[in-house]
C-alpha cells in the first residue's frame, strides 16, 4: 500500500482534518447545488488554481491522481452530446472534475491517520449500540489505501498487454486484475490475522 499525502508539504497539512472534511462537505453542497454552467467553470478554475499554487510538484502530483477520471468524463460528454443535451454533460462533468478535485486535495494534505481520527469522533456515539468502530475505521483506511494502488495495478496489466500484442487489452485484463485484487486481500488478510487481527470495542 502507499500514501495518498501529498510529497510536498503545504500550509494545508498543518489544517486540521475535521475543518477541511467540513469545508469538503460545504463545497460539494455548494457545487451540486449551482445549476449556472459559468459558476461551475469558475470552480473548476479555483480549485485548479489551488492545485497550482503549492507549485509544479504538487500540481503534478495531483494531476496524475485525478486522470483516471477523463475517461468517466468522456464517456459522459459524449452522451449526452449524443441525447442532444451538451449543456447538462457540461455542467454535470464539471461539477464532478470540481468535487473529486476537491476531494484529492484533502488527501494529500491530510494524513490517514488524521482522517481515521475524524471517522472515530462521528461514530463514537454508535459504540454504545455495539457497533465495531475498528472495523469501519479499518474498512475505510483500506478502500482509501487499496483504490490508488489497485488502479496502479490495473494499468500496468494493461501496458503489459500492448508490450505483447497490437489488440486492445480490453475485457481480457479482468481476470489477472481480479487475481491480484484477491491475492492482495489475501494478503492483508494474512496480516491482520498474524496480528491477532481486531476485536469488538468494549468501551
Amino acid at each position: 500500500m502507499i500514501s495518498l499525502t501529498s510529497p510536498v508539504k503545504t500550509c494545508a497539512h498543518d489544517w486540521p482534518a475535521g475543518g477541511k472534511l467540513l469545508a469538503l462537505c460545504v463545497a460539494s453542497l455548494a457545487l451540486f447545488a449551482a445549476r449556472d454552467l459559468w459558476v461551475q467553470v469558475g470552480a473548476a478554475f479555483g480549485v485548479l488554481l489551488l492545485y497550482t499554487l503549492p507549485g509544479q510538484v504538487f500540481l503534478w502530483h495531483g494531476m496524475q491522481r485525478l486522470w483516471p477520471l477523463w475517461p468517466f468524463v468522456a464517456v459522459l460528454v459524449a452522451w449526452h452530446v449524443a441525447t442532444g443535451v451538451p449543456h447538462e454533460g457540461a455542467l454535470i462533468a464539471l461539477r464532478m472534475l470540481s468535487a473529486v478535485g476537491l476531494a484529492n486535495l484533502v488527501t494529500m494534505t491530510t494524513k490517514l491517520g488524521d482522517m481515521m481520527a475524524v471517522v472515530n469522533w462521528l461514530l463514537r456515539p454508535f459504540a454504545r449500540f455495539g457497533i465495531n468502530l475498528r472495523a469501519i475505521e479499518l474498512a475505510a483506511a483500506m478502500v482509501i489505501r487499496f483504490t490508488p494502488v489497485l488502479a496502479q495495478k490495473g494499468s500496468a496489466l494493461a501496458l503489459a498487454w500492448r508490450a505483447r500484442s497490437a489488440k486492445r487489452a480490453g475485457w481480457r485484463v479482468i481476470v489477472p486484475f481480479m487475481v491480484l485484487a484477491l491475492d492482495d486481500a489475501d494478503r492483508v488478510a494474512e496480516a491482520l490475522r498474524a496480528r491477532g487481527g481486531f476485536e469488538v470495542d468494549k468501551n
